[in-house]
């Protein structure tokens, strides 16, 4: 049996890196417990209200932030605030799914496209891997934060 686990990112800004996260994988935030959220309503307004009620301090309400697959699919996402900067190369990172499939120039294109995507929400494109004979490319990323990601 398969144990459920859930990715963490140690962060500076967890809600800024959980927004960035939310609109490249296709995530969700959840709503705070016992508080329903309707269609058209912001979950992290709802945090907002749902933490000041129960008395964090407005210095203390971005330490942590979360994503859930609205399809159940995928691991839940987790962003730690921590007091240190980013080091060193990440030794574990996601390799986003922007070609599922594609081979060739057709998959290249795709990425290209997606590349497109992720910087306008404040990726940074660092380098293209490509290799003669070999179909499978992938373009290397960091987040706002510097952490690496691959576009594959």
């Amino acid at each position: 049996m398969a144990l459920e686990f859930q990715v963490t990112f140690d962060c500076a800004d967890p809600r800024t890196l959980s927004m960035f996260w939310r609109d490249v994988l296709g995530y969700v935030h959840p709503a705070p417990p016992g508080v329903e959220v309707g269609p058209n309503d912001d979950p992290l307004d709802a945090w907002e209200e749902f933490l000041e009620k129960v008395g964090v301090p407005p210095e203390e309400r971005n330490s942590s932030s979360a994503l859930i697959d609205p399809d159940g699919r995928g691991p839940r996402i987790f962003f730690q605030q921590v007091p240190e900067p980013k080091q060193v190369k990440n030794r574990l990172h996601l390799d986003v799914r922007g070609a599922p499939g594609l081979t060739g120039d057709e998959r290249m294109a795709s990425l290209e496209a997606e590349c497109e995507r992720v910087v306008g929400l404040g990726a940074t494109r660092v380098h293209r891997f490509e290799a003669e004979g070999i179909e499978q490319g992938f373009i290397l990323m960091h987040d706002p934060e510097g952490n690496e990601f691959c576009l594959d």
